[in-house]
């Protein structure tokens, strides 16, 4: 477990840092972005790496890092739309939004801790492809929950299935290696 908290927070550090540099590039614009946008938004991801999985032949040079980081950070953003409300005008400097972040990527942390407990770093013999795959089935959730008007009868609600899109997308990255890159 000490191993995979290392790599996780690796992880995190580096898709923080996108999000900081992102966050001084364009600001806070991401507020004004309604929740199926955020999810349709990670959808779109999810199913490039999909597609990057199958295909053999790539028309863009990016691999399935990015989208995964992507797949992060617009869960994180999720996460404090889901809380602070959407916005007409972008509403929160640099610093408030770091803070929200961080604040949510520890509760998602804390989550991850204690599921990797109680089903042994079972992620470590997935394959990167069944994460993606996992990620789907809760992308496809939310957007049932959503459609749903946020109502859910015995099943978690969208705020636990971004956490989950979150761990898996880490779990991803750490399979490709990316902690260790740069």
């Amino acid at each position: 477990m000490q191993k995979t908290s290392q790599q996780y927070d690796a992880v995190v550090q580096k898709c923080r840092q996108l999000f900081e540099n992102k966050l001084k590039d364009y600001g806070a614009a991401w507020r004004i972005l309604r929740l199926p946008s955020l999810t349709d938004q990670i959808f779109i991801k999810a199913q490039r790496i999909r597609s990057l999985q199958e295909n053999a032949v790539r028309k863009v040079d990016e691999d399935e890092v990015a989208e995964f980081i992507a797949i992060f950070n617009y869960s994180a953003i999720a996460l404090i739309n889901l809380e602070k409300g959407v916005v007409d005008q972008p509403d929160m400097s640099a610093e408030e939004a770091i803070e929200l972040y961080d604040k949510h990527i520890q509760t998602t942390r804390d989550l991850m801790l204690n599921k990797n407990h109680d089903y042994g770093e079972a992620w470590r013999d997935m394959r990167v492809s069944s994460l993606t795959d996992l990620i789907l089935q809760k992308i496809l959730r939310v957007k049932q929950i959503e459609d749903n008007s946020g109502k859910t009868l015995v099943s978690e609600g969208i705020d636990a299935n971004y956490q989950d899109m979150i761990n898996y997308a880490v779990f991803a990255l750490i399979h490709l290696n990316y902690h260790q890159e740069n």
